[in-house]
């Protein structure tokens, strides 16, 4: 398959007009770029179908995206707008002006304690719920990609998810929104004269509504189709329902703005009423004899109060046995026809949940379940189920050939016609060789995902993919039911629009798009469209590029936890831009492949954190971070790897020079210092020395001194960086001194080994130096088994990233090393501490608030829990920002690269800002530098603060 680099892909003077065009309408011209690698970055998003933008822009306003909009329509260019890029079915993308409106579009305010909720575009549904948490409230739709999901992209597709059905979606739970039209005009619904301002300022349009709601309303049969249609899950075409449920022209086209895939207009705010979280549930995963079963099944589970039913049939579920977690009962079965329901029962109280189970047992009794009917409570167990239904979509994408697209589509139909449904999708899965296919969903909606894998590299394979579509449609129409329950029509579906809606309704959605958008500006070819053909154009190649990456399917997952979002790029468009570059070798294209690798260069390589807080997030396990470190391994020479190594093995002595140089810098004048490192840096070393700073530390205090005690309950192994950067101001005098402080008043010995010279390995394994990472294994994994008595001790270490570099420390050593250090066991002082050492200490002195910032390493230790628990045992109130992340400091990319952590740690530093607190903590030297920088404020490690509260009073 040819790239999309064609005769569709822009000149790069059109590109370079149209976005100098675009920047006299901002009142920052550099948030508007033309540059090949910025477009391309910007332009790949979940679905199968890929356009390459003109000019990618960030509106940071109402008015500015107003004003785009007008300078698209003067430049001939359409205008598409982006939030997450989650969408499947090819809504947010498009051949003109890609406009961002997630960057700068993150303001959030709870209302009346939580039951409504200010939002705009840009925050993630997650974002958002963790605004509400505190409230026990939540927004009603919760759409399995919430992670990543914006809420601009939830009003955009009228997203909903498996418990809010038709009730608590976007366009139920809607109060009011603010909305920009093709022309400019700003709406806000919410104002009492809102109808009134509409008429005055687009009175064609306030007109036209009218006279479609009349159309609609006096026209039987397009009523009745309507009502139908809309009692299910529907996101096929416009919301014609809007047309039926409001009166007021006003009314109508705020609720066509949900679900119209920014083919209408803008929405720059969005007031949601809130559903309240039931705390108490109890799961289950009924497996029965066939789909029959789990259909008729469904109407008394509801009845007896079941919130979630999520259908599983025979494929899903053999795909479920290879899950780690399955059960043995599961894993045992031999799955024929069978299929299942994960139900779940939820309350606001234990005593209700208890009544409602009670009330249910008796229909859960009479299900002819193989493998009984047993729920459980216990949030582990729920959480193990729960992961068998989600990660379907991770078991058969992960497990994908090479170069193939995973494929998620979704339907409804009638609850009566669901295992019709189910039985015809499985027969067209055999008819066109779909093998791998599965079904899954909402079943109490009615509401069907099924996904297979797709090549779309030859003719053949698209006309295969064309053939299945077309017998697809005629099935689900048979069956009365709608071709797009949640995901949209984009591009994927909007061919068959007519068809489902008839030709009088389909006429109705075009004299809507007319009125609205009379020049055609917005999203063009997403959702209404009369190529038959548009859902098999502007396909997306997926060319190999490594097989640590090949298994991306471009969701975007990683992007809200990924720390140079904001600044450079995120895992997503490190990949995409990987392929980009494989693409372009293909076709020969030498001009855009340097174009596009001299830029990845710091664009993507120098400029990742490497935190991989990003596999956390990917639904198939990349870890975008340690590509990355690969990559600069690649590029360093045997020289260079040489001189990493020999580093490695003095390093007690280039430690102490560290610590020399900075003692010496700051006995210089700060200008002098800034131009000497300045000067080096223009040489080429701008990845080894750091441009000069004020806030520089100062060097810090020496590792502890070795000691030993024949009772010893751990090891203590103290983090080379704190011998390096001093802490901030406070008597404590650093984390390892913090600790061992705190394990005499606890009365807790420890066996402090000779460090010198030893280290966890994290700046050869960060830097891409896998010779001297492994010198360095060698010799600190060896020290500590026999510190630690072959691994009876545990290894405790004042750093977090520290401690789980250690953890990953026996990776770096020969194969057939690896399994020399079995029993070594490492441990972070936090966890330590509330663990071992909170018991035994004074009562602290307690301080009235503390504000909080979790490392990305704590993420990756499992210790955010034991964190929280030695903050809140000092403080009253703990505080972590809810726009907390990675704060992108990463050892030394905070110094080599400061642009890098401020756009890091921008929102939570503002959102930190807006109060004030008695202390500020973390657990990490350099993160702390990085906070301090961010905040103005002195963050210390959590050990220190707590050092001070329980220290005796002199």
């Amino acid at each position: 398959m040819h790239p999309v680099v064609g005769p569709h892909a822009p000149t790069a003077a059109r590109a370079r007009e149209v976005a100098e065009l675009l920047r006299s309408r901002l009142d920052d011209p550099t948030r508007a770029s033309a540059e090949l690698p910025r477009r391309l970055a910007a332009a790949h998003d979940a679905s199968p179908y890929l356009f390459e933008p003109q000019a990618v822009v960030r509106a940071a306003s109402a008015a500015e995206v107003g004003a785009l909009m007008a300078g698209a329509r003067e430049a001939g260019v359409p205008l598409t707008l982006r939030g997450g890029g989650t969408s499947l079915a090819g809504q947010a993308g498009g051949a003109g002006v890609l406009v961002d409106v997630r960057t700068d579009w993150r303001h959030a305010e709870v209302l009346d304690d939580g039951r409504r909720i200010r939002l705009q575009p840009g925050l993630t549904i997650r974002q958002a719920n963790a605004r509400l948490a505190r409230y026990r409230r939540r927004l009603g739709p919760d759409p399995a990609s919430e992670a990543a999901c914006t809420v601009g992209g939830m009003v955009a597709n009228n997203s909903s998810g498996m418990t809010c059905g038709t009730t608590d979606s976007a366009y139920r739970t809607m109060e009011s929104l603010r909305f920009v039209l093709p022309s400019g005009t700003v709406v806000d619904s919410a104002a009492r004269d809102a109808d009134d301002r509409l008429r005055a300022d687009e009175p064609e349009l306030h007109a036209g509504l009218l006279r479609l709601r009349d159309r609609v309303r006096s026209a039987p049969g397009s009523r009745a189709t309507i009502e139908r249609l809309f009692a299910m899950k529907n996101t096929m075409g416009y919301g014609l329902n809007s047309l039926l449920d409001h009166s007021s022209p006003v009314e109508m086209l705020a609720h066509l703005m949900i679900g119209s895939e920014g083919t209408l207009g803008f929405v720059a705010e969005a007031v949601f009423r809130t559903v309240e979280i039931h705390e108490h549930a109890a799961t289950g995963l009924l497996i029965l004899p066939g789909l029959t079963d789990a259909t008729d099944a469904l109407p008394a589970l509801l009845a007896a109060g079941a919130r979630t039913a999520e259908l599983l049939d025979a494929a899903a579920l053999r795909v479920s046995q290879r899950d780690p977690g399955a059960s043995p009962t599961l894993r045992g079965l031999t799955v024929a026809g069978h299929a299942a329901l994960l139900v779940e029962f939820a309350e606001d109280s234990a005593e209700r949940l208890a009544a409602t189970l009670a009330d249910a047992r008796g229909v859960l009794d009479r299900l002819p379940a193989v493998t009984g009917t047993e729920l459980t409570r216990d949030p582990r167990e729920r959480a193990r189920l729960w992961h068998l239904r989600k990660g379907l979509y991770t078991a058969v994408a992960g497990a994908r050939p090479p170069g193939t697209t995973a494929l998620l589509e979704d339907v409804a139909v009638p609850l009566p016609r669901l295992t019709g449904t189910c039985d015809g999708l499985i027969g067209l899965f055999d008819r066109h060789g779909y093998s791998d296919a599965v079904i899954f969903g909402h079943a109490r909606d009615g509401n069907l995902h099924f996904m297979l894998t797709q090549s779309f590299d030859t003719r053949a394979e698209i006309d295969r993919y064309a053939r299945f579509t077309d017998d697809m449609v005629d099935l689900v129409l048979a069956e009365g039911g709608t071709l797009k329950a949640e995901h949209g029509t984009g591009r994927a579906m909007a061919p068959f629009v007519r068809r489902q809606y008839g030709d009088e309704l389909y006429d109705v959605m075009r004299e809507l798009k007319r009125l609205c958008d009379p020049s055609g500006l917005l999203n063009p070819g997403v959702l209404l469209n009369d190529d038959p053909t548009v859902h098999l154009r502007q396909l997306k190649a997926v060319p190999t590029v490594d097989p640590e990456l090949d298994a991306c399917v471009e969701c975007g997952y990683c992007e809200p936890v990924c720390p140079t979002a904001d600044v450079t790029t995120t895992p997503r468009q490190r990949i995409v831009l990987q392929r980009q570059i494989a693409l372009a070798t293909a076709a020969g294209d030498e001009e855009r492949r340097r174009e596009l690798t001299t830029d990845y260069e710091y664009a993507a390589v120098d400029s990742c954190a490497a935190d991989s807080l990003c596999v956390t997030a990917c639904p198939v396990g990349i870890d975008t971070g340690a590509a990355m470190k690969r990559l600069r391994a690649e590029r360093h020479g045997p020289l260079a790897q040489r001189t990493a190594r020999a580093a490695a093995r003095h390093w007690k002595g280039a430690v102490a020079g560290v610590r020399v140089g900075l003692s010496a810098a700051h006995a210089v004048p700060t200008p002098v210092t800034r131009a000497a490192t300045g000067v080096i840096r223009g040489l080429g070393a701008s990845e080894l020395v750091p441009l000069w700073s004020d806030d520089m530390p100062r060097a810090g205090a020496p590792r502890p001194a070795p000691r030993s005690a024949p009772d010893a309950q751990a090891v203590f192994f103290a983090a080379c960086v704190g011998s390096l950067f001093a802490p901030e101001d406070g008597p404590a005098g650093g984390s390892a001194a913090a600790f061992l402080r705190l394990c005499d008043l606890a009365g807790v010995p420890l066996v402090v080994p000779a460090t010198a010279g030893l280290c966890c390995g994290t700046p050869w394994q960060s830097k891409g130096y896998p010779a001297g990472h492994r010198e360095m294994a060698e010799r600190t994994l060896a020290a500590l088994w026999t510190a630690s008595d072959e691994g009876r001790l545990p290894i405790v270490c004042d750093a977090s990233s520290c401690t789980h570099g250690l953890a990953q420390l026996t990776a770096a050593l020969a194969e057939e090393d690896q399994a020399r250090y079995p029993d070594l066991r490492f441990v972070d002082s936090v966890t330590f501490t509330a663990e071992h050492l909170l018991p035994a200490l004074p009562e602290p002195r307690r301080l009235g608030s503390l504000a909080l910032h979790p490392t990305c390493s704590t993420v990756h230790l499992g210790g955010l829990d034991d964190l929280r628990a030695v903050a809140r045992a000092v403080a009253d109130t703990v505080t972590v920002p809810d726009s907390w992340g990675c704060c992108a400091f990463a050892g030394d990319r905070g110094l080599l690269h400061p642009e890098v952590t401020a756009g890091a740690t921008a929102a939570q530093a503002a959102e930190i800002n807006q109060h004030g607190y008695d202390a500020y903590a973390s657990c990490n030297r350099t993160c702390e530098m990085g906070m301090s920088r961010a905040t103005g404020q002195p963050h210390r490690h959590v050990l220190q603060v707590l050092v001070e509260a329980v220290e005796p009073l002199a």
